[in-house]
């Protein structure tokens, strides 16, 4: 290949992941998002009782700022939840493996500009990313869980 179209490439590989990785939540297709009047820790602490009181299972809570922190780094209040419930996370990983991928569900709870937000991918991307079938009951059913548990977290 020559060289040129090589560094072309390469360009434009670098900024299309530039202008992606930049662009805030709100600008990309494929997610929930909402903001809470609480803090991150609050929020957090609201959005896994109520996953754990519908019966989910919280599989991980990821605080990023601590993690920055354990190496000298700073960053706002960043916590990432992952939940799911088998019933409805393996019929859908049955329809296609691939959406293990990004499953179970995760929810990204941070700090901007002092306000709290949270972001979560739209189940509905499951049914282009992944080929399932939009009329898939567990696929509605995790639709209609991640806007409940996201509203939960922000009374």
């Amino acid at each position: 290949m020559p060289r040129s179209l090589t560094n072309s490439a390469a360009a434009l590989a670098f900024a299309t992941s530039t202008l992606v990785l930049s662009a805030p939540a709100s600008a990309m297709d494929g997610w929930i998002e909402k903001a809470s009047p609480h803090s991150v820790e609050k929020t957090v602490m609201q959005l896994t009782a109520a996953i754990e009181k519908a019966g989910a299972k919280v599989f991980a809570v990821i605080d990023h700022q601590a993690g920055a922190k354990s190496v000298g780094l700073d960053m706002p209040a960043t916590t990432l939840v992952l939940f799911g419930n088998p019933k409805i996370g393996t019929p859908i990983m049955q329809a296609n493996p691939m959406a293990a991928h990004d499953l179970p569900i995760r929810v990204l709870v941070w700090s901007k500009d002092g306000q709290t937000q949270m972001a979560a991918l739209a189940p509905e991307t499951f049914k282009t990313r992944y080929g399932v079938d939009p009329a898939m009951k567990p696929l509605q059913m995790m639709q209609g869980a991640v806007g409940k548990f996201m509203d939960a977290a922000a009374q």
